[in-house]
């Protein structure tokens, strides 16, 4: 076969190919790419979704800078994500040792650890809704966490729990935390597995504790999973959005608003679509910039 024969199969080999792909390319470029593209070009523009559209140039950002309302969106979902951080993955962490272990019934605790992250965010919302309800109906609280706590003798304890500005923000944390840390169990409890049990036969042997077989043996074969969880932990949480609108009343919007809640608002409250594309390209900014911090942290973890 001559250099022009395997030329022109080469290049119908290709052509096939792109042609499989093609369709996964359309598609991504019609949902991505350009939704992408046509929201950069929106945010140097002032327009309320119908008419024409003024050109602002970074007027939009300039503003963005000195909106107090958005960055204390940033600092709310900041504060989520802390709780996360801190509360939600050391449960996970503490649930995946136990479930690691030989224990009775632990592929039973495996599936109900897990039932959290696959419930619906708007069902979860309504339900701890339910749960942390203030109101009374005949003498008793229709809350299920304001009725225990009036029965079990601790009616100082009774709250407004999503109705306080106090406790309105760590109360969604501690329930964004409670249905998001099945995700981190389950990935941990993955790491923990692919540990080689002859480490800690070593451990022992060598009459190492089981402190210092966690702290010397646990942890740094298990720390690039750690690093994994927290990255899809800050990258979920700071994006968390549909919880708070089926958790909050509309009176709370300004202490329990994050990012995505503030994009919306400037949406559907203003009809401000450039302000709101702004709002979407410095939040996708700081997200890209924390993803690389901690893809570099996970980096030096692996090499260390």
């Amino acid at each position: 076969m001559n250099s022009k024969a395997k030329s022109a199969a080469i290049f119908k080999e290709n052509l096939q190919n792109f042609f499989f792909v093609l369709p996964a390319l359309t598609i991504f470029c019609i949902f991505y790419i350009y939704p992408f593209l046509n929201m950069i070009f929106l945010s140097f523009h002032e327009w309320r979704g119908i008419g024409p559209m003024h050109f602002t140039g970074l007027q939009n950002y300039k503003e963005l800078m000195g909106d107090h309302l958005w960055w204390n969106s940033i600092w709310h979902a900041g504060y989520i994500t802390l709780i996360a951080l801190t509360f939600q993955n050391a449960l996970a962490f503490a649930l995946a040792l136990a479930c690691d272990r030989d224990i009775r019934m632990k592929q039973f605790y495996r599936v109900v650890f897990f039932l959290p992250p696959v419930l619906s965010e708007v069902v979860v919302g309504l339900i701890w809704n339910w749960i942390l309800n203030p109101q009374m109906q005949n003498g008793q609280y229709i809350g299920l966490l304001n009725h225990l706590l009036y029965t079990s003798g601790l009616p100082q304890l009774v709250h407004n729990w999503l109705g306080d500005p106090k406790t309105a923000l760590t109360t969604i944390a501690i329930v964004n935390s409670w249905k998001g840390f099945g995700w981190g169990f389950l990935i941990m409890l993955a790491g923990l597995q692919t540990i080689d049990k002859q480490l800690y036969e070593a451990a022992r042997i060598d009459g190492a504790s089981g402190w210092k077989t966690f702290t010397n043996v646990t942890i740094p074969m298990i720390l690039p999973v750690l690093l994994v969880v927290v990255i899809l932990t800050i990258l979920g949480c700071m994006q968390v959005f549909v919880l708070i609108l089926s958790m909050v009343n509309e009176g709370l919007v300004n202490h329990t608003d994050v990012p995505v809640t503030r994009i919306l608002s400037a949406m559907t409250g203003t009809n401000r679509f450039g302000y709101a594309c702004a709002e979407a390209m410095i939040f996708g900014l700081i997200l890209v910039c924390v993803s690389f911090v901690m893809k570099r942290l996970s980096d030096k973890a692996k090499q260390a």
